[in-house]
């Protein structure tokens, strides 16, 4: 049994075998290209579209709350607005918590 050992130690083991370089460039590439379409486009998007939002508020627009909370805005400033949420109860919010501005008479409705 012992002369079967020196054998099988003198063996070289195979080298690995080499994958070929361009098939891993062209699967980073893919996952490149599919984080773009799927995930990084679609969030820019949503980006602009909130920053034009928030841009374009102005007195008197009837606007949603992240919060949830309903107001009219009495006053725009650079980063905060002011909203009337109830008679006579004005509060401050940042630009930024605008969720989402609501047709003109939405909020007598309700």
């Amino acid at each position: 049994m012992d002369f079967f050992i020196p054998a099988a130690m003198a063996q070289e083991a195979a080298p690995a075998p080499q994958g070929n370089p361009l098939i891993t460039l062209l699967m980073f590439g893919g996952l490149f290209v599919f984080m773009w379409l799927f995930i990084i486009r679609p969030q820019r998007k949503r980006q602009k579209e909130h920053q034009e939002l928030v841009g374009g508020l102005k007195k008197g627009d009837e606007v949603v709350m992240t919060s949830g909370m309903l107001g009219r805005v009495e006053k725009v400033d650079d980063d905060y607005l002011i909203l009337e949420v109830a008679d006579n109860m004005k509060l401050k919010f940042q630009k930024v918590a605008v969720h989402a501005v609501l047709p003109k008479g939405t909020i007598k409705n309700i």
